[in-house]
Order: C-alpha cells, then sequence, then structure tokens
C-alpha cells in the first residue's frame, strides 16, 4: 500500500512523487518517450513502453492515486470508459453475470446493452435504494455488483453499505463509480469496496482539457485490469499525464469550494418558485440527504434540477446563462449546464430516459470555482427571462 499522509491536501501535493528531483525540476516533466532502455527485466508487463502504463508519469499518478483511495495499488487509463470497461471485462468472463445500478451515467450503460452481449456476458438492472428486492436479480453465473456513488444525472445516492454486506455474502466483486465525489469526500475502499473507478476527465483533473480515467483496489486486481487494459491499447500519454498531476495537486481546494456553492446554488433554486424539484443529496428536504450525510464526508458539486416551464423553458434558460456554457461533461473549474437528454444520456432510448427519470426539461448543472453569488445571479436571469 502506498505511504499515507495525515492529511488529505498534503498527499495531493506530495504523495508518489520520486524521492529525488529529476535534474533538480521541481516539477516532474513530461517524459515524452514512447519506449525506455532494456534494463534487464524478465516480464513483459515490466517492459517500460507507453502502452504498458509504466512510464514515471504513469508511475508517479499511480502512487498518488493508491494513496488518495487508501489502497494497494491504482491505474490511469485513456478515458474514464477505458477504466469502466477494462475493469469489467477484467472482472468478468464469458458466461458470466453483472448486477448493475438502473441509475448509471450513460456511457456505461450503453456499454452493458450494447457490448455485453456479443461478449458473452449478461446484466440485471437493480434499484440500489431497494437492497430487499436484489436477490431476486442474482443468478448462478453473477460475478460481481456495479454502482454509482451518487448517481448520473439524478444524484441518487444508493445504500453503499448494503451493497458491501450484500456483496460479501454473495462472494461478489464490488465496484463503485466514485466520479462525483472524489477521494475527498468518500473513500469506498475504507468501507469495504473492491474497486472504485473514476473519470479522472472531471474532478481529479479539473481542467476540462484531458480525457482519462483511473481504477484502484487490491494489487491482484489492479494487475489483472492493467493487462486487460494493455490488450485493449487504453493506456493514458505521458503528456496526459502531466496534467492530471497538475490537476489533482488543486483537488482539495476545487472540490471544497464547489462544494460550498453547490450548497448555496441548491438553496437557491429550492426556493424559486419556477423550479419545481432540484436533485441534490446537499438539501436537507432531498430524500437521500440523511443517507448521504451518513456516508459522505461532503455533498460534491453536481445537481440537477426541473423548470416549471418544462423542455421549453429549460431551452430558454439555457440559452441565456452567460456564466455557464451549454456543454456535457463536469468538474471542471468552469460551470456547465446541459439538459442531459441531448448530451450524457442521448445514447439512452426515450423508454431508458423514462424508466430512469430523465425528463426533457431536466438540467444537469456541474458548479465551478465562480463566486456562489454571480453563478445565483446568472441562473435567476436566466430562469425568470
Amino acid at each position: 500500500m502506498a505511504t499515507r499522509f495525515r492529511n488529505v491536501d498534503t498527499a495531493l501535493i506530495h504523495a508518489g512523487e520520486f524521492e529525488s528531483r529529476v535534474e533538480g525540476a521541481v516539477i516532474l516533466p513530461i517524459f515524452q518517450s514512447s519506449t525506455f532502455e532494456y534494463t534487464g527485466q524478465t516480464s513483459y508487463a515490466d517492459l517500460r513502453y507507453i502502452r504498458l502504463n509504466n512510464t514515471p508519469n504513469h508511475q508517479v499518478l499511480h502512487e498518488k492515486l493508491a494513496c488518495l483511495e487508501g489502497a494497494e495499488a491504482a491505474l490511469v487509463t485513456g478515458s474514464g470508459m477505458a477504466a469502466i470497461s477494462a475493469t469489467l471485462l477484467a472482472v468478468l468472463s464469458s458466461g458470466d453475470h453483472l448486477l448493475a445500478q438502473n441509475t448509471l451515467y450513460g456511457g456505461t450503460y450503453d456499454f452493458l446493452t450494447q457490448d455485453f452481449k456479443s461478449l458473452g456476458l449478461e446484466f440485471g438492472l437493480i434499484d440500489a435504494t431497494s437492497p430487499k428486492t436484489w436477490g431476486t436479480h442474482l443468478t448462478p453465473q453473477t460475478k460481481a455488483i456495479y454502482v454509482e456513488s451518487v448517481s448520473n444525472p439524478l444524484m441518487q445516492v444508493a445504500d453503499l453499505n448494503a451493497v458491501v454486506a450484500f456483496a460479501r455474502q454473495h462472494n461478489l466483486v464490488s465496484i463503485i463509480d466514485n466520479t462525483f465525489l472524489t477521494p475527498l469526500f468518500y473513500r469506498p475502499l475504507e468501507e469495504g469496496f473492491d474497486l472504485v473507478i473514476h473519470s479522472a476527465t472531471k474532478y481529479l483533473n479539473g481542467h476540462s482539457d484531458l480525457v482519462a480515467g483511473a481504477v484502484a483496489g487490491s494489487s491482484r486486481w489492479i494487475q489483472q485490469i492493467n493487462g486487460r487494459l494493455m490488450h485493449l491499447g487504453g493506456s493514458l500519454d505521458p503528456h496526459a499525464c502531466f496534467l492530471m498531476h497538475r490537476g489533482l495537486k488543486t483537488l482539495a481546494l476545487r472540490v471544497r469550494q464547489q462544494h460550498a456553492t453547490a450548497l448555496a446554488i441548491s438553496d437557491f433554486l429550492d426556493r424559486h418558485p419556477e423550479v419545481c424539484r432540484v436533485y441534490y443529496p446537499g438539501l436537507s428536504t432531498d430524500k437521500y440527504h440523511r443517507r448521504a450525510t451518513e456516508l459522505f464526508d461532503g455533498f460534491g458539486g453536481m445537481l440537477s434540477f426541473e423548470l416549471k416551464g418544462g423542455e421549453e423553458q429549460a431551452r430558454r434558460a439555457l440559452k441565456r446563462l452567460k456564466l455557464a456554457a451549454d456543454a456535457p461533461s463536469l468538474g471542471g473549474v468552469e460551470s456547465l449546464a446541459t439538459r442531459p437528454v441531448t448530451t450524457s444520456h442521448s445514447g439512452l432510448s426515450r423508454e431508458a430516459q423514462q424508466q430512469q427519470g430523465i425528463t426533457d426539461g431536466l438540467i444537469r448543472f456541474s458548479v465551478g470555482i465562480e463566486a456562489a453569488e454571480d453563478l445565483i445571479d446568472d441562473l435567476k436571469q436566466a430562469i425568470e427571462g
């Protein structure tokens, strides 16, 4: 297991760094070399090569992420979907069955519904808030259970403690996507999950300038996932590693600011007469607030809301926003707003969107680090215009 630090703020800066600085450089340089000298390695996986995810830029990230997650090992990937697909394909073999939360990120849902069958894999969708129903979906071939800490885009908080207990009871590998909360607010491995995944494109990097993923867990599982990733070619290039390394160092500052602003914005929206519903577990009126308070150290910077005027008013509000861009993705220093039916969940059928409760008028808001009062003023004029 990686070296632990008393405070996460310190770990973000110093965990995983080389003991001696490269040529005295305070910041780790970009090792823009696809290949490295052979030094007697006896295993192919130990050869130094970009696709094998073991350049110096990779190694520092792996150590830092492992420290943040309290993991034996960690791995960065070429995208969040590379982390998700490589993990599932390492855990599952042809004929196996997966239990998955029924309110997933659209890309994950598409992978299950569009690719699993051709790979000889099966899945069942569960209500992750209702543990009593999970047993009915088990099969003799069920090998793993997959959930999100806070679901995208309706901010559902699964019964995560029950997921861990259920997985142990039935000898399943427990996997969680913790993109929305980051290790700052929830550390799933410390709570008993086997593997934790991130779309590092989002908060871990935080600057909307790269696509990356990450997965952490036991050394045994990370070795297997890395083996699968090597074959699929989903490695992260050194320059992207450098950018993610830079972004991680300000994670705590960014995410705490986004969390505080999200609390203020959700309160404003909850009281606005034109807003019919707000989805944010930080609200005391939210149905998942009590569970989130018990599980997490914070509620994150993502929220969604619906306007009384439905799709038409939502379209108009998005066009009127001056600070928040109408764009997909999330977790950057700039605020973003989007209708999930046109972006993150556009790949879902209309039936699937309706089943998940994703309406045409739903707006998902990724809170940036702008001043809370400025974002609230912008939302006010956009909604009322």
